[in-house]
């Protein structure tokens, strides 16, 4: 059994199952060059996966590590799908897109997401931090859930969380801040990474049966992507009182190989094959609070989301 930790690379993890990439395909969301999804693509590309897809607002800022994953694994396929998260019609047009040119999805990960942004609303007047980190991928995963099946068993759903759901459980009753009247940059982060965790432990309950699996994980403080440049300047004075509030210790700082290895072991490690559901952490299962974890919230989500979407995935 491989151990790993919070020192472990996401090279370390291919090399270790380097047999579970080779020949298989990879969805990946948020796919901009020196992201933590481009990265995560580039190391799966070093095992010869038989394709990559990325997905993403622009293909020019995708281009590079398309060129990269060409030279890296020349056998693999690599596509583009354009895809904005805050556009259900976008998202459609997207899966669409998948569906009609792959034959099967043997791992999805969920990884684009926005952070501490002004307050805004998608397309479906929804909070845009809810809408785009969790809304998007709820119809994404869903349309894609025939694919995932075809994979033939074993195929895995990755949704990149954080360990800053603490700062808010899903707001049922008030998740777009009274039209942004009580609108906090982080609240509103951590409540759409609280359901980030809550999507994977419902797709855990509803998909066992048909073999596929899924997970949520925190996959550090990485400062060279460009997560944090979306982030409002009004909103970084009031973070760290927000963490004191919580009692919360400001998570630890990883180098973007280290940053990549708990969405890859979540992918791929064989050791997490009866931890369907689990928040992952440093490559390892974490108890995470139980409003992050509780099945009823899970499914009050689940019909929260498909009420946004309109649609309804009955499995």
């Amino acid at each position: 059994m491989v151990a790993f930790d919070s020192s472990t690379t996401g090279s370390e993890v291919v090399a270790a199952f380097s047999e579970r990439v080779s020949g298989k395909t990879f969805v990946i969301t948020g796919a901009s060059y020196g992201g933590l999804g481009s990265h995560t693509a580039l190391l799966l590309a070093a095992a010869n996966p038989a394709e990559i897809v990325l997905l993403g607002r622009s293909e020019d800022k995708s281009s590079q590590v398309m060129k990269e994953i060409r030279e890296t694994s020349p056998s693999t396929v690599v596509r583009f799908v354009k895809i904005d998260l805050m556009s259900c019609a976008s998202v459609r047009a997207a899966a669409a897109e998948i569906k009609s040119s792959i034959s099967k999805v043997d791992v999805l990960i969920n990884n684009a997401g926005i952070m501490g942004a002004r307050f805004s609303l998608t397309a479906e007047n929804v909070e845009s931090h809810l809408g785009a980190n969790h809304i998007g991928h709820f119809l994404l995963t869903n349309l894609l859930v025939p694919k995932l099946e075809a994979s033939g068993g074993g195929a895995r759903v990755v949704n990149i969380s954080s360990a800053m759901y603490e700062f808010s459980p899903v707001m049922f009753d008030n998740y777009n801040f009274s039209n942004g009247k009580t609108y906090n940059a982080w609240t509103a982060y951590g409540q759409s990474k609280t359901a980030n965790i809550l999507f994977a432990v419902a797709l855990a309950s509803k998909l066992e049966k048909k073999g596929i699996r899924s997970y949520s994980l925190h996959p550090g403080v990485i400062q060279t992507t460009g997560l944090s440049s979306g982030v409002d300047s009004a909103a970084w004075p009031i973070v760290e009182p927000m963490f004191e509030s919580k009692n919360m210790e400001m998570p630890k700082e990883k180098n973007i190989e280290q940053g990549c290895a708990t969405t890859l072991a979540a992918a791929l490690d064989p050791a997490l094959d009866d931890k369907s559901g689990s928040f992952l952490d440093d490559c390892n299962p974490r108890q995470v609070l139980e409003f992050a974890s509780d099945a009823s919230n899970a499914d009050k989500l689940w019909a929260l989301s498909e009420e946004i979407v309109g649609k309804k995935f009955c499995y």
